[in-house]
């Protein structure tokens, strides 16, 4: 059996004005890309025939408030697996920088949230999804409210060791954004199904990027001529803000 790839897959559309040396070059980077594209689903259909997954260590309990985030008093108490809606066995966790002494969010956990939030109605409608922050929940609360963080389900793991368990956290003060997706099995045991890891690999100086493929704003930057940069990060608005904490 030949080992050869098949030959580029051509269309024959073409762009005003373009040259041969684009379209030659265009086509190479077509066959690129169709082959990245074939690679990202033989990962994902990797990823979904994972053996299952290590049992939940405990049930852990969050903090949460109201849907209406202008109710800034009620907290109630929430275990991992009351997190579940009748009919959906998948729970999406998203991990969010935001220590329980700092004032605000890291300004890049804080971009993907503003996607986040947008994305939530749509990715509820097949699975459960949370975002989780170890700040304590009206911290969070009220930060999401400045943010209109109305639509995605906001917990804080300040009281348990959700974070440190899962990878999201080596210290308080040293966090990173993660996924996790944790999966209950026909005997409504939960496992833990998947989570990121790209970042617990030596990055030997380069920025793990364990989230780009789950975060459009690089994926649409990396369509540019001037690409996403070496030095610029998302910030809380754009007439002024830091840029993103390391």
């Amino acid at each position: 059996m030949s080992s050869q790839k098949p030959a580029a897959r051509f269309h024959e559309r073409r762009y005003p004005g373009e040259s041969d040396a684009y379209r030659k070059a265009r086509d190479e980077l077509l066959q690129a890309e169709l082959d990245l594209i074939d690679q990202v689903e033989g990962v994902a259909a990797m990823r979904r025939r994972l053996p299952a997954g290590g049992l939940l260590k405990e049930d852990y309990v969050f903090e949460e408030g109201p849907a209406d985030l202008r109710e800034t008093q009620q907290v109630n108490e929430v275990r991992l697996s009351e997190l579940f809606a009748p009919g959906k066995d998948t729970l999406v966790v998203i991990n969010t920088m935001y220590a329980p002494e700092d004032d605000v969010p890291c300004p890049s956990c804080n971009s993907l949230a503003d996607g986040y939030n947008a994305t939530a109605p749509h990715l509820s409608d097949q699975v459960n999804f949370v975002l989780v922050a170890r700040a304590p929940i009206r911290k969070l609360r009220f930060w999401a409210a400045s943010r209109g963080w109305t639509d995605i389900r906001l917990l804080s793991s300040f009281n348990n060791t959700f974070n440190a368990d899962y990878h999201a956290e080596f210290a308080i003060d040293r966090q990173v954004p993660s996924i996790t997706v944790f999966r209950k099995d026909d005997e409504g045991r939960i496992r833990h199904f998947y989570s990121v890891e790209a970042h617990l690999v030596p990055a030997q100086g380069r920025d793990p990027r364990h989230l780009d493929l789950y975060w459009p704003l690089w994926q649409l930057l990396d369509l540019t001529p001037e690409g996403r940069g070496s030095d610029w990060y998302p910030r809380y608005s754009y007439s002024s803000g830091s840029s993103c904490c390391s």
